[in-house]
């Protein structure tokens, strides 16, 4: 009988250690700071009916196995993405396709990034900082 008390507490006592948890991993993603890929580009895009977007008001698809994370770094479900416009940092595939996109907050849409994979090609990328800088 007393494991079985014993066990209970526990188990409450980690629920509330969980709880506790996830409210400072809320605010401390408030302050996240996301690092990009190199060959991620800029774009404005508008998300249709799956697989179909408009990026950069050229229609395109998603790649088969695409991912979009949204302002928190999470994944987004396709279904909360139909009709959205936002400016995001995207990969492609091998094919062209939209393969990884990154919705971006208002702070990291202000930073300068190549819209181009000539542009990504002249310029220079500091990893750590994120940054990009023109000739």
């Amino acid at each position: 009988m007393n494991r079985c008390a014993s066990l209970v507490l526990a188990l409450t006592l980690a629920a509330a250690a969980s709880a506790h948890a996830g409210t400072s991993a809320t605010t401390d993603n408030q302050a996240l700071q996301r690092n990009f890929p190199k060959n991620a580009l800029r774009g404005t895009i508008v998300f249709g009916t799956p697989p179909a977007i408009a990026l950069n008001g050229v229609s395109t698809r998603l790649a088969p196995a695409y991912r979009v994370h949204g302002f928190n770094n999470l994944i987004v479900m396709s279904a909360q993405l139909a009709g959205l416009k936002a400016t995001v940092d995207y990969t492609t595939d091998l094919q062209g396709e939209v393969y990884e996109v990154w919705i971006l907050t208002s702070a990291e849409a202000a930073k300068t990034w190549p819209t181009t994979a000539a542009q990504a090609a002249a310029w220079s990328f500091d990893p750590i900082t994120q940054a990009w800088t023109k000739p």
